[in-house]
């Protein structure tokens, strides 16, 4: 298949060789399971349990609100021991709205729904239906809900599902492993996923330091005429899905825009996975593969464990620290977040736990910007990260916005090779931040004057129509006939 350069790009110390030759290993249940009701993109659900409560596993316990939200299911079998708040898996630590639950050991399935017999017989909107009722989202980090990607076959013209097995995130092999063991489960979910989204190609992106994981999948899909396998060449970040889809279509995405606007949809591996175990059994989103690596962890391995297990036990479960970790991250080094605490739990979105040293994040003091460029040479969007950070150190946004910080997609790869040790990639999600708060704030403010300005035509209006209503009751009061006038002998008759 021929491959296209895609620009920029850098090349870091990948030590996936930690777990990648390491099987999947299933994780006992703790003691306790923390499910979050906003572990997505949008909304967060709508608790439909409260304390005391006993739910099977599967059950619904959310229940998705808004647009834009998720479904959430209960992991195991148990008692709703609280719905409280719970440190979320973000680097605020802020406590998140959290359902608790208290395994019973049995772990007891709900009654599921019917799996689809038949999915490719099946319409569009049922395939969709599962998906969302079934509370899967992206499984790559951006865990944006599974079903409304899936729609856009009902709004754009499209062509190519395009799996996205790049993983290109150093430490992380979660996705490896899953395409080397269940790679005719990932096929499968590909297959209902093109069918939902009405398209005729699949093809599935996996960067050459995997190959094993290409040749697996290569074999699991050589039945499928419309499959294709592409070994993309191992250049960070190749698993964002603007230059995935560059480097296999050649075709570049515009800013501001989607890949579905060039025809492409994109979804994690992982993902399809899920659509596989949703659509052929009936089961909800309520466990994960997740890579525990880095160099303070005693045992590194990818770990199938429960959504709303505790990262501590996550932790002990790998044996623990082997030295204090300088840095716990939750996801890839490049892209991932700082954790504040392990009292987090295990999300949806959860790729990675990173116990990182200090050798592995080379923490060094910043200095004064040198201006030698190399930042603009491997920014893979094409933006120049050394003018947008000048401009935003000086709180001047807008020209930050007007040179494309919009377009950043936070890889990281400048601070990565600055020599200076600039924290580039802090400053434009600073400033992202507050674009994003400054835009909400003008729509909530143009909206507000909307209704301000529809009030007062309806006080016009009415104000016009009480006007008119009493106009028209002084000439029909004029027309009206006079009573008769009273004599005075009428008068002593009465």
């Amino acid at each position: 298949m021929k491959l296209f350069p895609v620009r920029g790009g850098i090349h870091p110390d990948y030590r996936k060789e930690q777990t990648s030759e390491k099987a999947i290993v299933a994780m006992p249940l703790p003691a306790a399971l923390y499910i979050p009701l906003q572990q997505h993109i949008g909304a967060p659900a709508e608790a439909l349990v409260q304390a005391g409560d006993v739910v099977k596993k599967g059950q619904k316990i959310g229940r998705n609100q808004g647009a834009v939200s998720a479904t959430q299911h209960a992991p195991t079998s148990g008692r709703i021991a609280s719905v409280t708040e719970v440190p979320a898996p973000h680097p605020s630590g802020l406590p998140t709205l959290t359902i608790v639950i208290e395994p019973d050991g049995k772990d007891e399935w709900a009654e599921l729904p019917a799996p689809i017999a038949d999915p490719f017989a099946a319409d569009m909107q049922t395939i969709n239906a599962r998906v969302a009722e079934s509370g899967i989202v992206g499984m790559g980090g951006a865990a944006f809900p599974s079903a409304i990607k899936l729609n856009l076959g009902t709004q754009k013209k499209l062509h190519t599902l395009l799996l996205n097995g790049a993983e290109c995130e150093p430490f992380l092999t979660c996705d490896d492993r899953v395409m080397r063991e269940h790679a005719d489960e990932v096929i499968d979910g590909a297959r209902i996923m093109a069918h939902a989204l009405g398209v005729p190609n699949i093809v599935i992106g996996i960067e050459d330091n995997k190959p094993q994981a290409a040749d697996i999948m290569r074999k699991a899909a050589s039945a499928f005429a419309n499959i294709q396998i592409a070994v993309v060449p191992v250049q960070y970040p190749m698993g964002s899905e603007k230059h995935l889809v560059q480097a296999i279509t050649g075709k570049e995405t515009p800013a501001r825009m989607l890949t579905a606007d060039l025809g492409i949809v994109v979804h994690n591996v992982a993902t399809a996975r899920a659509v596989h175990h949703a659509v052929r059994f009936g089961r909800p989103l309520i466990a994960r593969v997740v890579t525990v690596s880095g160099g303070a962890l005693r045992e590194p391995r990818n770990v199938e464990v429960a959504i709303g297990t505790k990262i501590s036990d996550l932790v002990e479960f790998c044996g623990g620290f082997a030295q204090r970790p300088e840095r716990v991250v939750n996801g890839g080094p490049m892209m991932g977040q700082p954790l504040p605490s392990l009292d987090a739990p295990v999300v949806k979105g959860t790729s990675g736990i990173l116990a990182l040293t200090a050798e592995e994040i080379s923490d060094r003091p910043t200095s004064a910007c040198i201006r030698c460029g190399t930042c603009v040479t491997i920014c893979p969007c094409g933006l120049s990260p050394v003018e947008m950070s000048s401009f935003i150190r000086k709180d001047n946004l807008e020209v930050a916005a007007k040179l494309g910080v919009m377009d950043c997609i936070s890889c990281g790869s400048c601070s990565w090779v600055c020599p200076s040790h600039i924290p580039l990639v802090h400053y434009f999600n600073y400033a992202k931040g507050m674009l994003n708060a400054q835009t909400r704030d003008q729509r909530k403010n143009e909206r507000i004057k909307t209704l301000v300005e529809a009030r007062t035509i309806r006080i016009e209006k009415a104000a016009e129509a009480k006007k008119a209503a009493l106009a028209a009751k002084k000439p029909a009061a004029a027309a009206a006939p006079a009573a008769p006038a009273t004599t005075t002998e009428e008068k002593a008759n009465a």
